[in-house]
């Protein structure tokens, strides 16, 4: 196929410039719920306050608004830290990759959890962002299963090579560790996955396309391209050639 290379230019400039964009966008949104955070544990810090009392108070009438505050409380810098980055990372990727299901995604999450906490959880304070982690993470590892295509199965490996050790908090191992909020998560970021396993299909750009079409609308001998024969007897002036 004859591509002209100012239009070929043009594409590449404008597909990097969209991939930037997207890139930014994704790290400033990221980067606002992770300052969003810090933001109220320095007020708890800075007060000499503590929080936990919005956190999530299973089966109770006033736990219920712990739906909302929870992920935004952690008990010191050292829960806050644990987090921060590996919410970062994961809630970027769900940013970059799928773009037109992750807000649906991101309040699913934040609210299933939250509300599957209160149902069935232990009687205590629920707090940190830990459920969101594993929402989100559960999201991207099981799109690459129900999607298959190549991108979301490499995000998936990558999920299972960074954070494979996750699979251990989703069980009781330690009573001062809301493991209701890491199974509820990964369970709603797994039916996220496959409700909208259907979205946000790898793009392509047109200059990535190739049209066989094109490449054998040249032959005028009458014959299917995998038919094409070579003249060895025509002259040179017979070729045409393409730079």
């Amino acid at each position: 196929m004859i591509q002209n290379p100012e239009i070929y230019n043009d594409d590449i400039q404008d597909a990097e410039k969209i991939e930037k964009a997207r890139i930014l966008s994704s790290f400033f949104y990221s980067g606002i719920l992770v300052c969003i955070l810090w933001i109220v544990q320095f007020i708890q810090y800075a007060f000499e306050t503590d929080l936990s009392s919005f956190g999530i108070l299973p089966r109770k009438i006033s736990g219920l608004s712990g739906i909302l505050t929870s992920p935004l409380i952690h008990a010191d810098f050292s829960h806050l830290i644990s987090n921060s980055l590996t919410l970062f990372l994961l809630l970027f990727g769900i940013l970059y990759f799928y773009r037109s299901s992750v807000i649906k995604v991101f309040f699913i999450i934040y609210i299933l959890d939250g509300l599957l906490v209160w149902i069935f959880a232990r009687q205590s304070f629920h707090i940190g962002a830990s459920g969101l982690v594993y929402g989100f993470a559960g999201f991207l590892f099981f799109s690459g299963v129900f999607r298959k295509d190549k991108r979301s199965i490499a995000l998936s490996l990558l999920i299972v090579f960074l954070y494979g050790g996750m699979i251990w908090g989703i069980l009781p191992t330690d009573p001062q560790i809301s493991f209701e909020s890491h199974f509820f998560g990964a369970v709603i970021g797994l039916i996220c996955a496959f409700i909208f396993r259907k979205n946000d299909p790898p793009e392509k750009y047109e200059w990535e396309e190739e049209n066989d079409d094109d490449y054998y609308k040249d032959y005028d001998d009458g014959k299917e391209p995998e038919d094409a024969e070579i003249d060895d007897d025509a002259e040179p002036d017979d070729f045409r050639r393409n730079y």
